[in-house]
């Protein structure tokens, strides 16, 4: 027998926002420290797992991903200093991305911070956030934080002898770390807050501060950041950070960050060594200048700007004396979009994407001439990372059929070779009948949409097949391929994998972003659901096998499609999803993203955050499709209530008889199966990743996951 699903009942409280009324019938689930609300949350979730641990051939698909994510390593977010290689690395036996160091490419790994062996209690994790080496390589500075909940303290491990310091920094939740030639380092802490603090407060007034090993990070001076100088403005939700570069010893780079808005401001100042507190500031880019990136080389200030340039170009100006107005122009627009820059000693590193095709060119410094670089295959550049005095790049490329390899770029040769850090997955094998299309969709009004579909070599196109649609759309992010080793349990099944790249991502350039966020949020739905006919109309799918699914803040999105076409899909996921937009602001998170999404404190941007609230868009008596919705427990970037929310407003709404689930992963935080994100183990993700895909299949029809009559009901109340 099944759990019992708990009653969620209305207690409406009423907004008056500008005139406008709006009920909020279960504003009571935002009090997540309250016992009821804790109560229905974890009696979701037993009825949830109930549900899903009994569809049949859920353990069998299990096993299967499991084998799959056993068949290779993972090695990200490389950092190389002379000969010293920093490195993420999760093996086939680990369930968390430890921190790794190798002397050479061809010399012995070593382990520096494993997190698995930090806690002696099963249920809870740790995980490393972040690391930056130190500018000899002696030390790594690295964030580690509790569940996923990126509340991170600032820890440093000897990299010759894998010792921790006892220096311990609390509140450095992405603390923008810069090591200085003396051994010092600059980073950014946000300030001690009393209990009655609001959650919304809880990221603001940051500081940047100069650490000296061995100090009392208690008393610290600030040298950047919120009320520190009056030559920089920094407002309390603004975020500073300060940079050095042995590329460019005589400065500073201090930036100030809006949120989640992409464009900054950023000041330079000549370095004092042995006095921080007295920086005199020059201003070299505003927020209205529209840059996104930066890097420095010498005397000079690159600049990636989309400002008159949709696509993006790169300036160049003087640290010393910064003029943006006289700036250079190094790279002019073309049909690429510019998506990086990186400096080393001999060239810029200037990352493109192509049509969804990842692009490198090399920009020499001395004649600004740019040249093409030769990549072994069409896909992604998924990461880039230089040194500033060293002349190399080092690539990280894959695609939506190979796994990621990391080549090193040699400056004189131009040539591309695999470092050998990691190995290509045995799963490559299962991918070589694995083909993927990019075709171009018609939206609403007329505006064309790219679409990666992804599915066995030669599959009849007689819409019979389990199709998994997803899309994101937002902060100027292009969803580019990538490779997930465990979806080949997917294709195995008969399933077409689909990404559409709606408006609001960064497919084309700033003039794509603004096309779906605040008042043309519209258009990132209307570019799902183009997506969504086209495959039915081509005979991939139909109605009663296809899933739409978004994750975090594009979870907007994938609700305001079900709101809008029910009919249309057969199965919707929400994961670690944005639903509730009116009402984000109160999370910790929240402020940072009115940028993006707009603010309830304007009555010029309230319509249009009202209109893509998918909660307050939910219609009664309505045939939805089933929705499994997930949750992070310790995730501080989308609060579970806005997924509890949905849940009950769903539940209480549907009439289609289909099941509408929470899940929720306590001990992880702002993180899904596919696209992982933060602070989730391997068991965690493969968990989550049969559920989902078992709901699909059980909700499709697929005969291996289809319940006897003895198996209990599954239909929602």
């Amino acid at each position: 027998m099944l759990p019992k699903l708990p009653d969620a009942p209305v207690r409406e409280v009423i907004d008056d926002y500008f005139g406008t009324k709006v009920s909020d019938p279960y504003r009571w689930l935002e009090n997540s420290g309250d016992p009821e609300v804790i109560a229905w949350m974890k009696a979701q979730n037993k009825y949830a797992r109930a549900v899903l641990a009994n569809i049949p051939g859920r353990d069998r698909l299990l096993d299967r991903i499991k084998a799959l994510d056993r068949a290779g390593s993972v090695v990200s977010a490389l950092k190389v200093l002379g000969e010293h290689y920093f490195y993420m690395k999760a093996d086939p036996g680990s369930d968390i991305y430890k921190l790794y160091v190798r002397d050479r490419l061809t010399g012995a790994e070593r382990l520096l911070v494993d997190p698995e062996n930090m806690s002696t209690d099963p249920s809870t994790h740790f995980f490393v956030d972040y690391f930056q080496p130190s500018l000899d390589g002696k030390y790594v500075a690295y964030g580690i934080s509790r569940g996923g909940s990126q509340d991170s303290i600032l820890r440093i491990v000897e990299t010759a002898t894998g010792k921790v310091l006892s220096d311990a920094i609390d509140r450095a939740r992405l603390a923008r770390l810069s090591w200085l030639p003396d051994g010092s380092f600059f980073y950014t802490r946000t300030p001690k807050l009393p209990p009655d603090t609001p959650p919304s407060a809880k990221y603001q007034k940051g500081r940047t501060y100069r650490h000296v090993l061995g100090g009392d990070p208690d008393k610290e001076t600030a040298v950047f950041g919120y009320q520190v100088s009056p030559d920089v403005k920094v407002t309390e939700t603004d975020v500073p950070a300060l940079y050095y570069s042995a590329a460019a010893p005589n400065y500073l780079v201090g930036l100030i960050m809006h949120g989640a808005k992409r464009e900054f401001d950023a000041y330079t100042t000549m370095f004092l060594k042995n006095d921080s507190t007295k920086l005199v500031w020059k201003k070299a880019v505003d927020a209205v200048d529209e840059v996104t990136g930066y890097d420095t080389h010498g005397d000079s200030l690159f600049l990636l700007s989309h400002k008159d340039a949709s696509r993006f170009k790169v300036l160049r100006t003087s640290l010393a004396n910064p003029d943006l107005a006289h700036a250079g122009l190094v790279v002019p627009v073309s049909e690429r979009v510019v998506t990086g820059i990186f400096a080393a000693r001999d060239a810029l590193y200037v990352q493109e994407l192509d049509g969804g095709i990842g692009r490198m060119h090399r920009l020499s410094y001395e004649n600004a001439s740019l040249h093409p670089v030769k990549l072994p295959f069409d896909g992604a550049i998924r990461s880039v990372t230089t040194n500033p005095i060293q002349p190399e790049a080092w690539l990280e490329l894959t695609s939506w059929t190979k796994s990621p390899l990391w080549y090193e770029l040699d400056a004189l040769s131009g040539q591309l070779t695999d470092t050998g850090l990691v190995q290509q997955s045995p799963v490559d094998s299962g991918y070589s009948q694995i083909e993927s299309a990019e075709v171009n969709v018609k939206s609403a009004d007329g505006t064309m949409v790219p679409l990666s579909i992804v599915h066995q070599q030669g599959m009849p196109l007689d819409g019979s097949h389990p199709t998994w649609l997803q899309a994101f759309g937002v902060y100027g992010a292009p969803l580019e391929p990538i490779f997930r080793p465990t979806l080949l349990a997917f294709f195995e099944r008969g399933g077409v994998f689909a990404v559409a790249h709606v408006r609001g991502g960064g497919e084309y350039g700033e003039e794509w972003h603004l096309g779906g966020c605040m008042q043309t949020k519209q258009h990132s739905a209307d570019d799902m659901l183009a997506a969504a006919t086209h495959l039915i109309e081509h005979r991939y799918t139909s109605p009663l096998r296809l899933a739409g699914e978004c994750t975090s803040a594009a979870g907007v999105t994938v609700g305001t499609v079900i709101n809008q076409r029910p009919e249309l899909f057969a199965v919707a996921l929400i994961l670690v999803g944005q639903s509730n937009p009116l009402r984000s602001e109160t999370m910790p998170a929240g402020p940072a993203n009115t940028s993006e999404f707009g603010t309830v404190t304007d009555s010029r941007l309230f319509p249009a955050l009202y209109a893509m609230d998918p909660y307050q868009h939910v219609e009664p008596n309505t045939p939805y499709p089933a929705v499994l919705l997930t949750a992070g427990g310790n995730d501080r970037r989308m609060e579970a209530w806005q997924a509890a929310k949905m849940t009950a407003r769903l539940q209480a709404s549907s009439n289609s008889g289909k099941p509408v689930l929470l899940r929720i992963e306590y001990d992880m935080g702002h993180s899904s199966s596919l696209w992982a994100g933060f602070g989730s183990t391997k068991t965690q993700r493969n968990e989550e990743l049969a559920d989902e895909l078992a709901f699909m299949f059980w909700q499709m029809g697929v005969p291996e996951f289809q319940p006897g009559k003895q198996e209990g009901q599954f239909a929602a109340r």
